[in-house]
């Protein structure tokens, strides 16, 4: 349940089944800007980390995330997990996620982190990926979660969105 004076983050990562110039990527990467916009209209949307510091962050060898260049991952706040479920599973959004295997490798990782910050806060890089590593490690908690451990969420249950476990 979403603790009084809390927003949900987001972190999402996957890695690329080809280089970001490759033709085999080019709508996925066309489109980004485009549903970058429509998650910034969203009801509910609070920050997104700006393209060059997430793209720093994915390609620093020595960060948390390893500078693999085929990473593309998003760090996001919303004001609450229904505004966040409405934006991925109601919107243009989930076109694209119904064609991730076409774009991203497969892989047995966790592609998605969420968890509680105070209202106001801007999670970092680091944050998140220790919460992804927690997750990993660990499992659905109350430090960090899947779209399973969000009671409130319902609708990636329709989506058949995969579950940690």
């Amino acid at each position: 349940m979403q603790p009084s004076g809390y927003h949900i983050a987001e972190f999402n990562i996957g890695t690329l089944r080809y280089d970001w110039e490759d033709p085999r990527v080019k709508d996925f990467a066309d489109n980004l800007d485009r549903v970058y916009a429509v998650a910034m209209r969203a009801p509910g949307f609070v920050w997104r980390m700006s393209d060059d510091a997430m793209e720093d962050a994915q390609c620093d060898p020595t960060g948390p995330l390893g500078g693999n260049p085929r990473t593309a991952s998003t760090l996001s706040v919303w004001e609450d997990i229904t505004s966040l479920e409405n934006f991925v599973w109601n919107t243009v959004h989930k076109q694209f996620y119904d064609r991730k295997h076409e774009w991203y490798a497969p892989s047995d990782a966790l592609r998605l982190v969420l968890w509680w910050v105070p209202a106001g806060h801007r999670p970092t890089i680091a944050e998140a990926a220790e919460r992804y590593r927690h997750l990993e490690e660990h499992g659905e908690t109350e430090f960090s979660f899947g779209w399973a451990g969000a009671k409130e969420a319902a609708l990636w249950k329709a989506a058949q969105c995969e579950q940690v476990g």
